[in-house]
C-alpha cells in the first residue's frame, strides 16, 4: 500500500485506473471528472463511452456520449446535477441530465472565434457552476484569454480577462471553480498560480507560493473549512526529466493559499505513487480524491513517449482519505 501526504493529509492510491467497467472497457484518456449530490463519480473521457458514471465504490452505474463529443474536455456538476460538459474541439458547452439526455448548449458548434478575440468561444478548457444561482463560469483558455459569465439559461453575462501575466490577466486559464460565497477561482497554468476573482470578474487575490503548472483546480468546503486542491503538471524539462518535487503532483491549500500538504514528489509515471499530469479533479463528501490524468496527450516536450500502440496508461485514480 502506497500513501502520500502527511498529518491530517494521507491517502491511499489505486494506483491503476480505478472503477469496475464493464469488461473489455477502458477510459482511453480521462480528461476530467465531478461528483454529484449522492456522491456518483462522472468520468468524462476519450474513450468509445465518453461519460461513464460510477458509485462510491467504484461500481458502474450507467455510461453515455456516444458520437456527441468532439474532443472531451471539462465537466462540471450543478445544484440540481445537471451535467455541463466543455468540448473544446466543437467550441461549444452542453448541459445534460444526469442520464445523459440534451437539454442545452452555449455556443455555436464548430464556429470557434478568432484566437485571442475574447469572444466566447476559442477551444474552451473547463466550467464551474455558482451553487447558489447556478450561473456558470467557463475559462476560454487554449485561443483565448478570458473568463465567461453565463447564467443558468445560456445567456451570456460578461467577460473579462487578457494576455498576460499581470493581475487578471491569463497565460492559459485552464481549469476553474467556485465556492459557496461566490468566489471564481481560475488556474492561470502557465503563469504557475490560482487567481481568485468575485463574481462580477474583480481580482481578489492570487495562489503561486510554491505551485507548478496548476492544470487542476477544486474546491471543496466541510464543516467550515476551505480546501483548495490543485493539480500540478510537470514543471520540469528534457534535461530534467527525472527531477522531484517539481510536479506532476495534488497539492492542498487553504483559502489564502497556504499550503497544507503535497500529495506525491516523483517525476511522472507509472508507479503507484506516481501522476503523469493532473487534469481535473474531484472531491467527494468522505473527503477522497478522483483525479484524470490526460496521460496519452501530454508529451511534455517530448520528454515522455507515447505508450506503445494498442495498450493503455493510466489515466483515473483515486486517492482514499485515511
Amino acid at each position: 500500500m502506497v500513501l502520500l501526504g502527511s498529518a491530517d493529509f494521507k491517502y491511499k492510491v489505486s494506483g491503476t485506473d480505478w472503477g469496475n467497467l464493464p469488461e473489455g472497457w477502458h477510459y482511453g484518456e480521462a480528461t476530467s471528472v465531478a461528483s454529484d449530490s449522492k456522491d456518483n463519480i462522472y468520468v468524462f473521457n476519450r474513450g468509445p463511452h465518453p461519460m461513464i458514471v460510477l458509485s462510491q465504490n467504484g461500481d458502474f452505474v450507467r455510461s453515455w456520449g456516444e458520437g456527441m463529443f468532439s474532443n472531451p474536455h471539462g465537466i462540471a456538476i450543478g445544484p440540481d446535477d445537471s451535467v455541463y460538459c466543455v468540448d473544446n474541439g466543437d467550441h461549444t458547452i452542453g448541459k445534460f441530465s444526469p442520464k445523459g439526455e440534451f437539454l442545452l448548449r452555449i455556443g455555436d458548434q464548430n464556429k470557434p472565434a478568432k484566437p485571442l478575440s475574447g469572444i466566447p468561444f476559442s477551444q474552451p478548457t473547463h466550467i464551474a457552476v455558482d451553487p447558489n444561482n447556478g450561473d456558470l463560469y467557463i475559462s476560454d483558455g487554449y485561443e483565448n484569454a478570458k473568463v465567461h459569465k453565463y447564467s443558468s439559461s445560456g445567456k451570456h453575462l460578461l467577460s473579462w480577462g487578457e494576455s498576460g501575466t499581470d493581475e487578471g490577466q491569463f497565460n492559459l486559464p485552464h481549469n476553474i471553480d467556485t465556492d459557496s460565497n461566490g468566489m471564481v477561482y481560475v488556474a492561470d497554468r502557465e503563469n504557475q498560480r490560482i487567481q481568485v476573482f468575485d463574481s462580477d470578474g474583480n481580482f481578489q487575490y492570487q495562489m503561486g507560493l510554491n505551485i507548478a503548472r496548476p492544470g487542476a483546480v477544486c474546491i471543496k468546503e466541510n464543516n467550515g473549512q476551505l480546501l483548495v486542491y490543485v493539480g500540478e503538471f510537470f514543471s520540469g524539462f528534457m534535461t530534467y526529466a527525472k527531477a522531484e518535487r517539481i510536479g506532476p503532483r495534488i497539492s492542498i491549500l487553504d483559502k489564502e493559499g497556504k499550503k497544507l500538504a503535497n500529495l506525491g514528489y516523483q517525476s511522472f509515471g507509472d508507479d503507484p505513487g506516481q501522476f503523469y499530469s493532473p487534469h481535473a479533479i474531484a472531491v467527494d463528501s468522505k473527503g477522497d480524491i478522483y483525479v484524470a490524468e490526460v496521460s496519452l496527450t501530454e508529451k511534455y516536450g517530448g520528454i515522455v513517449s507515447p505508450p506503445e500502440q494498442g495498450t493503455q496508461r493510466r489515466s483515473f485514480q483515486k486517492l482514499i482519505k485515511q
